[in-house]
């Protein structure tokens, strides 16, 4: 635990990283965290002089894939974050400690570091029956959970399941398993939403904690902004063939070889908020929509009782600029033909009354 009183700078300058290598390391932060120039030099600063954060990582119902996908992390990577930027005095999937010992972990850095350390959660509490669906160390986990979070300076909700429930909590939910901000209320909760979470969008957000001793900006569900204010659809490559009216209209058709829009076999890309249309996933190789599959809006609130993943949304206006062309044309035709008929109807008519005049006047 004395540890955590060392800096990222002290530990990465022990382990025979040079100081240009540890500048570099800070500008690329700043740039994968869509920060200005200047924010370099306070990230050094930061890690330089800021002991590292303890951090308690604990586990509700969930199957894992929040830390299956931390691991993957490109930018910074995960040995970078985890032995070094902080200090992970608690996981229970990967410490070598188990039983009373990593139970007496928990409470030495309760009591060491009280309103210092910070507590990720990954999964949700069962509430039914008294948390007896969650059992951790003889104690239910939303116990526990509780117990931790009472002198935590902040909580980050990894994943769906902690931040919406997840399928856990999907209908009919026998366990009651509740989104762990149902739970806490007295805490700041970073919710990092995602069936799972990009990698670094998740070691973004610790970078950032540790570099600026705060949360970042959250939207109004509790999201960071500079992961979440946008939509996928809004940078998404398909994009143009949406606003002209180009979809897949069945799997593997003629439209899905040449890469066309997928809203039509569900895609939830116009509803979803993600940085997976930007980041991308796997070292920012490729992301659901680019393999040739829709967004399935994993996450957003519900989505498990949101109907099938492939059924399409009804509530999205399409321009169909490309498939309307003809028709357009036609209209625009039609139009010009009307404004002619009616020019040749008024000129023949004009003629008309002349000759009348004409007419009147001779006799």
């Amino acid at each position: 635990m004395a540890a955590t009183t060392e800096t990222f700078y002290g530990v990465i300058r022990r382990q025979g990283i040079t100081r240009r290598n540890f500048h570099k390391f800070c500008s690329l932060t700043a740039t994968s965290l869509g920060l200005g120039p200047l924010a370099a030099s306070r990230i050094a600063n930061a890690l330089e002089t800021k002991p590292r954060i303890p951090v308690i990582w604990m586990h509700g119902l969930e199957c894992t894939c929040c830390s299956e996908s931390f691991i993957r992390s490109a930018h910074p990577l995960v040995k970078d974050t985890m032995l070094s930027m902080i200090s992970l005095d608690y996981d229970d999937t990967i410490m070598a400690a188990a039983g009373h010992q990593a139970e007496a972990i928990l409470e030495e850095t309760r009591a060491k570091y009280k309103g210092q350390y910070l507590l990720a959660v990954e999964g949700n509490p069962p509430l039914n029956e008294g948390g007896m669906f969650c059992i951790q160390g003889g104690k239910p986990f939303v116990k526990k959970l509780r117990m931790m979070a009472e002198d935590a300076m902040a909580i980050i909700a990894w994943g769906s399941c902690a931040s919406w429930g997840c399928v856990q909590a999907a209908a009919p939910n026998p366990t009651q398993a509740t989104p762990i901000d149902k739970v806490i209320t007295s805490k700041p909760i970073i919710k990092v939403p995602g069936c799972p979470p990009i990698a670094e969008v998740m070691t973004g957000v610790v970078t950032f904690i540790t570099t600026f001793g705060k949360c970042p900006e959250l939207d109004r569900h509790g999201r960071p902004k500079m992961f979440y204010s946008q939509r996928i659809h809004d940078k998404c490559y398909r994009r143009a063939h949406f606003d002209a009216g180009q979809f897949v209209e069945d799997w593997d058709d003629e439209a899905a070889r040449k890469g066309y829009c997928l809203y039509k076999i569900g895609c939830k890309g116009p509803t979803t908020y993600n940085a997976c249309s930007s980041v991308r996933w796997n070292g920012g190789i490729s992301f659901p929509i680019q393999s040739g599959n829709g967004c399935i809006g994993c996450s957003e609130d519900g989505f498990w009782d949101k109907g099938s993943f492939y059924d399409r949304l009804t509530n999205i206006k399409q321009y169909g600029i490309e498939k309307n062309a003809d028709q357009i044309g036609m209209a625009a035709a039609g139009a010009v033909g009307a404004v002619v008929a009616a020019h040749a109807t008024v000129t023949a008519l004009k003629r008309l009354a002349g000759k009348r005049k004409d007419a009147n006047r001779s006799h």
